[in-house]
């Protein structure tokens, strides 16, 4: 009789968990590689149910999603952009500055479409189970709200690139946001020429990807795995 594995009766079948591998390591910050062409309305819905299905804290559901297809709209966010990129410019000096300056850092007019996932920091009202302690946890679930899509996005061949430098505060005006509503994340999607094999900063020598065995601790900071073999599968992952 073949041996029974643990939790064998609730897992994934092997080529479901390699695509779902495959997503999570293939995902790209896209920034220059967008098509023009539209992505189709029943793709779009599937992607915004799988961000509607993230786990939120409370059972809280924070997140709101602006579909944004107009181009007036897009011109008046990239004009935030160009002004915010021009301001972070200025901390980086001599050849990083350089650098810097030639990343494309965002595909706002370039892709067919933009959204901004928001999180409304009263939703659930006043006191939401388990956010006592951590009132931040609003923020945290409409982050996994964004990686579900972002996910969900790549099985689907769907670029996604996330546009950090904005004035929050103006993005806000520009969308006509609710003062309690918080535009977390400012999303360009859309089908692209490639997905590159590395991170762009990656590839453009900005920043490299730490080693995942320095980054993992046994039972407090600093101290050594007591699960040597975990050690050594840690330090054999990819890069």
């Amino acid at each position: 009789m073949a041996e029974h594995r643990v939790g064998a009766d609730h897992a994934f079948s092997e080529a479901q968990r390699d695509g779902l591998y495959r997503a999570i390591h293939e995902r790209r910050d896209v920034r220059a590689q967008f098509l023009p062409d539209p992505v189709p309305t029943e793709v779009l819905a599937r992607l915004l149910d799988a961000a509607h299905h993230a786990p939120s804290v409370g059972f809280m559901q924070p997140w709101d999603f602006l579909v944004i297809d107009s181009l007036a709209v897009r011109e008046r966010v990239h004009r935030l952009f160009l002004r915010e990129n021009a301001k972070a410019a200025e901390h980086y000096a001599g050849d990083r500055g350089e650098t810097y300056r030639r990343l494309k850092l965002e595909g706002i007019l370039e892709s067919p479409l933009n959204l901004c996932i928001t999180c409304d920091r009263t939703r659930g009202g006043e006191h939401v189970l388990g956010r006592n302690s951590i009132v931040e946890t609003d923020l945290f679930s409409t982050c996994l709200a964004v990686q579900n899509l972002w996910l969900a996005a790549r099985a689907e061949g769907i670029g996604v690139g996330w546009v950090s430098i904005l004035d929050q505060e103006e993005l806000a005006e520009v969308l006509g946001l609710p003062e309690q509503v918080y535009p977390l994340a400012y999303l360009c999607l859309g089908y692209v020429s490639e997905f590159l094999e590395q991170p762009e900063l990656a590839r453009s020598g900005w920043r490299q990807r730490l080693p995942l065995a320095e980054l993992v601790h046994g039972n407090g900071w600093g101290e050594p795995l007591a699960d040597e073999a975990l050690q050594e599968a840690l330090a054999g992952e990819r890069s």
